[in-house]
């Protein structure tokens, strides 16, 4: 499990460090890195922070994050929780995200920006198809 010099000195010593089972030990630099869980920028690899605005931008640099893919439809969209929502609240958000993440507007940018702003799109598209049609919605809510 240990190698290098830490390694040999304890197996000359007639030691060896063991963890918890079905746990494995973590070195300085990756215990550090679990630590430290908070996303950062692909881009810049600054910290995201809190989300700012809808948090599909890094605060930094401005680039494309991925999509969150612990977020639900009615959290993307903007809507209460509950099978009667506001339609057309509905529709001006959905306007709202595509002005922000429609990939003809990334057309200049990077591959990545493109890849992401094509997964965003994809997203917002079928949380407004879903939360549109009453029996979706109401089968998403189920879910």
């Amino acid at each position: 499990m240990w190698g290098g010099r830490a390694g040999s000195l304890l197996r000359g010593w007639g030691r060896q460090l063991t963890g918890a089972p079905g746990r494995r030990l973590l070195n300085c630099r990756a215990a550090s890195q679990a630590g430290n869980s908070a996303p950062r920028c692909w881009k810049c690899g600054g910290p995201r922070g809190p989300a700012q605005g809808d948090g599909f931008f890094c605060p930094q640099c401005r680039a494309l994050q991925p999509p969150d893919a612990t977020r639900d439809y009615f959290s993307l969209m903007d809507c209460n929780r509950s099978f009667r929502i506001d339609t057309t609240k509905l529709q001006h958000r959905y306007q709202q995200l595509q002005r922000l993440v429609h990939p003809d507007l990334f057309s200049q940018r990077s591959q990545t920006e493109k890849d992401l702003s094509e997964k965003h799109s994809t997203v917002v598209n079928d949380a407004y198809r879903t939360l549109l049609a009453p029996l979706s919605r109401g089968l998403y809510l189920v879910r």
